[in-house]
């Protein structure tokens, strides 16, 4: 699939999985791997959940692979973006844990497989217009995959986890329905995401403090937000991973990397054309009568009072979701319990202490 002339025009900044996946979600690559996988014990082999497939979930077939030992929790994963899976690169990064977790990864509406299912032969202005996607569909898509999984992994309840445009969602599905989730962990907490303009002025201050001539000749010709267009967006947003980068640890080179399985050109393509159509969506752009996801959010103004346990994940050199934005999210949030982990040298997306850090959270939630 490709888009037609007018769309390919729009983004010739090049929105695809490697810029919007590891823009928003992921790091830059690392030189070495500092995680090294360990092999499963006997008893998780015995007791090994390993499903991949589409459950239909409010209408639509959608992708989950849920993984692990059948007798331990759940961690049902929200992917960033949105339209930026997880699930071809969950064996790199969270293999090891199938010893201790039923780790559950979801394709959700308009990304990757699930986009691939119901995909149109060309991504057109009209079809992008006629099929929007929504917060309150892809909240209620996370709530009925949750009771899915409590249902038929036998289960009371399970953790959530999200990242980035996933921790958006997150808050959206456990305020909503917290009888089903133990606890919710957030990553990267978006919180006001339609407000550029704090982002802008600090890449442009560090871009003239840098002489960086390429970075503020960008910064120029898009000018200050807000935007319209999907494409000045991508622009801003490559600027602000190019700072990111030069002041954070990275993942290790391998997490990133699709698995056999997803390794292959129909998969490659669903990503690609998934992260247009739903970058699309969650900024919105005028021109093609699209609506913007993230114009409806700003969770200081709702969803701060949470009936369960919350964390928060925090990359100190995170400038999508700034340290001080997210901080003052956490300290308006009412919670039975709350905590708050600020990480040095982590930026937006998914780094050793990231993930080190998701698994001390984790083993110490208590779900019976």
């Amino acid at each position: 699939m490709k888009l037609v002339n007018v769309t390919k025009s729009a983004f010739s900044f090049s929105i695809n999985i490697f810029i919007i996946y590891f823009l928003l979600i992921s790091p830059l690559y690392a030189k070495d791997n500092k995680i090294v996988s360990q092999s499963l014990n006997d008893s998780v082999v015995k007791n090994r959940i390993a499903e991949e497939k589409f459950i239909l979930i409010n209408g639509i077939e959608q992708w989950v692979t849920i993984k692990g030992d059948k007798s331990k929790p759940v961690i049902l994963f929200l992917h960033g973006g949105p339209g930026s899976p997880m699930s071809p690169y969950s064996d790199n990064v969270y293999k090891e844990w199938e010893k201790d977790f039923i780790i559950v990864q979801w394709d959700q509406r308009g990304t990757a497989r699930t986009f691939g299912r119901t995909a149109p032969p060309e991504l057109t202005p009209e079809y992008l217009k006629l099929n929007p996607l929504t917060i309150e569909q892809m909240t209620a898509d996370g709530i009925e995959l949750s009771a899915y999984l409590i249902k038929h992994l036998s289960k009371k309840k399970i953790i959530l986890f999200g990242t980035s445009w996933g921790s958006a969602l997150g808050v959206r599905i456990v305020t909503k329905r917290p009888d089903l989730f133990y606890a919710y962990v957030g990553h990267s907490q978006i919180v006001n995401p339609s407000d550029d303009l704090p982002m802008f002025n600090k890449v442009y201050q560090m871009a003239v403090d840098r002489n960086d001539t390429a970075s503020l000749k960008i910064l120029n010709s898009i000018g200050k937000p807000p935007y319209d267009k999907a494409k000045n967006v991508g622009l801003l947003l490559r600027v602000v991973k190019k700072f990111e980068g030069a002041n954070s640890t990275p993942a290790p080179e391998n997490w990133f990397i699709p698995s056999a399985a997803y390794n292959n050109v129909k998969d490659e393509q669903n990503r690609n054309d998934g992260d247009d159509y739903s970058f699309v969506n969650y900024v919105g752009d005028s021109r093609f009568g699209v609506q913007s996801i993230r114009e409806k959010i700003n969770f200081m103004n709702d969803n701060v009072d949470f009936k369960i346990p919350i964390y928060i994940i925090q990359g100190e050199a995170d400038l999508l979701t700034t340290k001080e934005s997210t901080k003052d999210y956490f300290n308006k949030i009412k919670a039975p319990k709350k905590e708050y982990y600020l990480l040095p040298e982590t930026a937006h997306g998914f780094n050793v202490p990231v993930v080190e850090t998701q698994y001390k959270i984790f083993m110490s939630i208590k779900a019976s």
